[in-house]
């Protein structure tokens, strides 16, 4: 080998390329991350998208999974700058007739709330959610340890696992209409859930909605002040200080095109690496790769706006993140829709409305907002006018707002990003099956047949999410498997 090649190169700077490059700079490896774009970030990037002085999140705005990361909760970041800020509400859910549940930072608030609003008059819901969130966020470090590890590894602490892990096999919609009598309660848990991107009745989607309320009780849904970007910047600087390097505006295609290293870690999808490493990868397991499905995509929209979303339902104005869909039946119906292969008419439509906590995002007396709703994998339909709509339905004279607009369909987003395969977001659907198999059935999911090649992306366990927690399990098994270090 050279003396002056890497230990170790990373291709892709999303947050899991960073994250794994970083673990192994701490073991006190060289790393050089190569990225195809002009800057590092993945989907932490943010940009003018509509009119200049308007920033916003070209991917991920939210970062409620960075605040519960293991990985995360390791650094400091606030010594590069980087600053979250945590609306006083993670989240709410408005229902017609100027209806709302609001998830708050406390369960017992979430639980008055719930009770106060209750559709039904049965005044039960408030001591159901604390039955089932309340020991959940009691052990959320604990479980978001458990969460965010490889499938195949031995629980440390196997109540608390079981605990979480009996509601957490259900289908979103079973839990919530057995555990709930009110359409706030419902929709609430059917909505958190449906980040899933998979039909609402399927097995395991509960699972979804039980990690993100926990991880917005425990640690709030912050977003980032100035922009997502600041956050991929402090990661770059981290790494940075650690001593590795970063080589933008370098695309890979071929293996063949890299310096010599005793471990490449890619933060692609499984085709992609199939692609890129070619015969270095045995001919059935490469088929394996191309076989790697892939689930819905999303029509993203962001608006540069002339006032606040001018939300009907008390309380909405105090949350990051606001759920529109309507109730429990009118969500399975969308997303039911989009796993048919079919465009809702009624769409489950996910908001965030940054500026109203960031000053940063928008010039004086103007907002930011952004949005989007799943769709099937690679459609070519315009859904700005349905998405508009259901925001319109809970916020009345929204449109009137709008100053400007920026639309992505699928295809726009796999190209900026060509991780996000037909707009899927997530590196792959997280069904029952591919769970369990990302990015196919091994012991050791992040290593390949061949030695030195891993794949460290969200087509990994835990999957979608900017945790980092792909890369850095795959450095560990990196520096198990090639240095002789801890696991």
């Amino acid at each position: 080998m050279e003396a002056d090649a890497p230990d170790a190169i990373v291709v892709g700077s999303g947050p899991n390329g960073l994250a794994a490059a970083i673990t192994l700079a701490r073991a006190g490896r060289s790393v050089v991350v190569y990225e195809s774009h002009p800057t590092v970030g993945g989907g932490m990037r943010s940009a003018e998208l509509t009119i200049p002085g308007f920033v916003h999140d070209i991917c991920s705005a939210v970062q409620g999974t960075s605040a519960a990361s293991p990985f995360f909760r390791g650094l400091d970041l606030e010594r590069f700058g980087l600053q979250f800020i945590a609306p006083p509400v993670p989240l709410a859910h408005p229902l017609d007739g100027g209806r709302v549940a609001l998830l708050e930072r406390s369960v017992g608030d979430t639980a008055a709330g719930l009770d106060a609003g209750l559709s039904t008059g049965f005044g039960a819901d408030g001591a159901a959610y604390r039955r089932l969130m309340g020991p959940l966020v009691r052990d959320a470090d604990t479980l978001m340890d458990l969460v965010l590890a490889p499938i195949f590894r031995i629980p440390r602490h196997p109540l608390v696992a079981s605990r979480f892990g009996l509601p957490a096999l259900r289908s979103a919609v079973g839990l919530a209409g057995s555990r709930f009598r009110g359409e706030e309660a419902r929709a609430l848990l059917t909505g958190v859930s449906a980040h899933s991107m998979l039909g609402l009745d399927r097995p395991l989607t509960a699972s979804f909605g039980l990690v993100l309320a926990i991880t917005a009780h425990a640690y709030g849904w912050p977003v980032v002040r100035g922009g997502t970007q600041q956050l991929a910047d402090a990661l770059a600087a981290e790494l940075w200080s650690l001593g590795g390097k970063i080589v933008t505006g370098h695309p890979v295609t071929s293996i063949a095109e890299l310096p010599k290293a005793r471990a490449i870690l890619f933060d692609t999808t499984p085709r992609a690496l199939a692609a890129i490493a070619g015969d270095r990868l045995p001919a059935g397991y490469r088929r394996r790769l191309e076989g790697f499905r892939y689930g819905p995509g999303i029509v993203k929209l962001d608006w540069a706006l002339s006032a606040p979303i001018p939300w009907q339902a008390e309380g909405t104005s105090r949350a990051g993140t606001v759920h529109v869909g309507g109730t429990m039946d009118e969500i399975r119906a969308a997303e039911g829709d989009v796993s048919r292969g079919r465009h809702p008419e009624r769409p489950f439509v996910i908001v965030v409305q940054p500026s109203r906590f960031d000053t940063t995002r928008a010039p004086e007396g103007r907002h930011t907002g952004w949005a989007y709703c799943h769709v099937p994998s690679g459609s070519t339909f315009d859904m700005t006018q349905r998405i508009e709509a259901q925001v319109e339905r809970f916020a009345p004279g929204f449109r009137d707002a709008i100053l400007a607009r920026s639309v992505r369909l699928p295809a726009d987003m796999e190209a900026y990003n060509p991780n996000y395969v037909g707009g899927d977001i997530n590196g792959g659907i997280m069904d029952l099956r591919q769970l369990f198999t990302r990015p196919v059935a091994r012991l050791d999911p992040y290593s390949t047949p061949t030695r030195g090649i891993y794949l460290c992306s969200s087509s990994t366990p835990p999957g979608g999410g900017v945790h980092g927690m792909c890369g850095v399990w795959a450095a560990r098994s990196a520096l198990r498997r090639e240095f002789g270090g801890p696991g």
